[in-house]
């Protein structure tokens, strides 16, 4: 075999042989990424939480941005916007997505100011104020077991990442952290680089999901 024939044989070669490597490589980094760690699972549902117009709210079977904002959400609206801007304008058609936030009974009237807000922003049919009892909300929070702590008047800056399944999700490697169980919604880079991040990853899971479950179902 001369030179010349050598030559085409490793042309064709990596012409052939590089793209499907490179297919592997990054199917299997794809595989890898998406999949956001479980934290913490049975997350404590909603059953004893009810929303504005005293419809039920559930957990169960949604992926929901979960918050708690305390007796004067007003308090955390600069929280409340990052979110609407940059979590919830993006993912709100997205079916059975939702952010709920859980607030005692007496902050009724503010969380109504506050929804007012965020409409100018954008419509808020899947973004939810519940209320129940102090004991309820406490309840909850503490089913996170999370490394943050509720603050007297029942409030926090972080919000976590919850799946259909009542699963935590987060991150147990976080590059600045190391176990990143909620994110701040004060912060806009933190709301608009990890949090969209990883709910996006969760969001895919469920969409592959669902992909294949409609695919079995032709097949059959």
């Amino acid at each position: 075999m001369n030179q010349r024939s050598v030559k085409k044989y490793v042309v064709i070669f990596i012409l052939f042989a590089l793209p499907i490597t490179a297919y592997i490589f990054f199917a299997s980094g794809v595989n890898n990424f998406a999949k956001l760690p479980i934290l913490t699972q049975s997350v404590h549902e909603l059953d004893n939480f009810t929303l504005q117009d005293d419809s039920p709210v559930q957990l169960k079977d949604n992926i929901t941005v979960l918050g708690f904002f305390g007796k004067n959400p007003m308090d955390n609206k600069v929280g409340a916007y990052n979110l609407a801007h940059k979590i919830y304008k993006k993912n709100r058609e997205f079916e059975d997505f939702q952010i709920v936030f859980l607030l005692p009974e007496e902050a009724r009237s503010q969380s109504t100011a506050l929804q007012e807000k965020l409409r100018e922003i954008v419509k808020t049919d899947q973004w939810k104020f519940a209320f129940g009892t102090s004991k309820e909300i406490k309840k909850v929070f503490s089913s996170l077991q999370s490394n943050f702590s509720l603050q007297e008047n029942l409030d926090t800056p972080y919000v976590f990442i919850i799946d259909k399944d009542l699963n935590l999700r987060g991150r147990n490697e976080d590059e600045d952290v190391g176990m990143l169980y909620g994110f701040d919604s004060r912060e806009i880079a933190e709301i608009n680089n990890k949090m969209s991040d990883d709910l996006k990853i969760v969001l895919a899971e469920y969409r592959l999901a669902l992909k294949k479950n409609n695919n079995a179902k032709r097949e059959i």
